[in-house]
């Protein structure tokens, strides 16, 4: 018996138990407490778990949720580190929590969402049976560095795992495509067809510019947005592999929900056949998550008609597109960290035909990135596309100024531009001005979320964060 296992197990719990009731979250410090204590804890404790784990730049946390679902309607019993402590000091606290003080597990499945930084360094102490890759986008580079760094860090985890764990990519990702090339494990793609995106084939984002095997310069079948496409490199033919789940085509598009119509490979245990969809959120990128999610359900050979179900049927998680009810009104509050996510955040809200309040929450803390210089590279200019519609901007944040700035040089109308620093104001000031029946937009970096939500959370009852 392993007496300092043990007693590591038992402190981190205590740990825990008075930070929750402290109000405090208790999802990092545990876990830091825990290695401290005990440097192979976490290796110890998840050894006896069936894990899937899901990593990428954007949609970690919905598509997390999605499959979080389809393990529901399957009636698995699951740990998930649902506050978003995606760390490996947060991953150690969800595991923790989730063993008798003998190290036990409670339950035999783990859905562990990672970031993509500390992706190479959890994989030292997990062995998942599934590992779903979002994208790669440029993000935080004071935090990430630069992008193919990530790549590369991301690679080199999955090196170190079993040849049998399965790699779920983003085909239309020409980085995290490459993450399936030349590899032994089994590998399942999903994506958008050439006839399910239009977009210009013009000024596609620079990211991933250039080949990441020879340097050549990639041409482009059909885009999606960002550089997410049918890639090709007409110097050494490393293009789109097929993907085993593709959407075919876009059926409708609403402020709430995506209607998609997408087809299987045989691959992935089913007969080929098109199934029309409901995503329960807006956006491409959410389409994505959901692709993305189904495809892990259904390597886990889960039924599509559980797979549906979840994607028809699943909530956000805290901050991601969360919904609030405030009496005949609605706050979304939608999380913002990248200039490839704010953008399509902006297209979403430049679709909603009604009256746009939209409050900007900017941080620079370590967690955000102190660099905020990435807010030039977001297209602000597009909301002009929706002037008439725009009644009130609200700026607020520690960098609430820079980004009242930034609104004013995208040419946007001054008067509707206000800064308000104090966040109770902001969530008064930003409902008064919605009509009956409309939406205020909350969209804030990532302490800032973890900030306002607190207030919205006194304010109007809501779910801790880590429930």
């Amino acid at each position: 018996m392993n007496f300092r296992k043990i007693l590591t197990i038992i402190i981190s719990k205590l740990t825990i138990r008075i930070l929750r009731i402290l109000k405090k979250g208790g999802t990092t410090l545990p876990g830091k407490v825990a290695f401290k204590l005990y440097p192979d804890i976490l290796k110890s404790i998840a050894k006896d778990f069936e894990i899937i784990m899901v990593t990428g730049t954007n949609g970690k946390t919905t598509t997390s949720r999605i499959i979080e679902e389809i393990l529901k309607n399957n009636n698995v019993d699951y740990i998930t580190n649902k506050s978003g402590a995606n760390l490996l000091s947060g991953i150690t606290t969800t595991f923790i929590q989730a063993v008798s003080p003998l190290g036990k597990p409670k339950h035999k499945t783990a859905l562990i969402e990672s970031d993509e930084a500390a992706f190479n360094q959890v994989t030292k102490h997990l062995q998942p049976k599934s590992v779903v890759v979002t994208n790669f986008f440029r993000d935080q580079l004071d935090r990430y560095g630069e992008l193919y760094s990530t790549l590369n860090a991301v690679k080199s985890g999955l090196d170190r795992l079993d040849e049998k764990t399965t790699l779920i990519l983003n085909a239309d990702d020409s980085m995290c495509a490459s993450l399936g090339h030349e590899t032994e494990k089994p590998v399942f793609y999903y994506g958008f067809g050439e006839t399910a995106s239009q977009q210009s084939l013009e000024n596609i984002n620079t990211d991933a510019m250039f080949c990441i095997f020879c340097k050549g310069k990639y041409q482009y079948k059909n885009h999606v947005y960002g550089h997410l496409g049918g890639f090709y490199c007409p110097e050494c033919g490393y293009s789109r592999p097929a993907a085993d789940l593709e959407c075919i085509g876009i059926e409708e598009a609403e402020s709430s929900y995506t209607t998609i119509k997408w087809k299987y490979s045989k691959a992935l245990g089913t007969d080929e056949a098109e199934h029309t969809t409901r995503i329960n959120l807006p956006g491409l990128y959410n389409v994505y998550n959901a692709m993305a999610a189904a495809t892990c359900g259904l390597s886990l050979v889960y039924s599509h008609e559980t797979v549906q179900k979840a994607v028809e049927s699943f909530e956000c998680g805290f901050g991601r597109m969360e919904t609030i009810n405030v009496g005949d009104k609605l706050i979304k509050l939608i999380l913002v960290k990248n200039p490839t996510g704010f953008n399509q955040v902006l297209n979403f809200l430049t679709l909603d035909s009604q009256p746009l309040n939209i409050a900007f929450l900017i941080n620079d803390k370590l967690a955000d990135g102190t660099d905020i210089s990435w807010l030039w590279d977001v297209d602000f200019e597009h909301l002009n596309t929706a002037d008439d519609r725009i009644v009130n901007l609200i700026t607020s944040g520690i960098r609430g100024e820079d980004m009242a700035v930034r609104l004013k040089y995208s040419g946007l109308d001054t008067k509707k531009i206000r800064i308000i620093k104090d966040y109770q104001r902001v969530i008064d000031e930003g409902l008064r001005a919605v009509a009956a029946g409309g939406c205020f937009y909350i969209l804030p970096t990532y302490t800032a979320m973890l900030d306002i939500r607190g207030i919205l959370k006194k304010k109007f009852n809501l779910k801790e964060f880590w429930k």
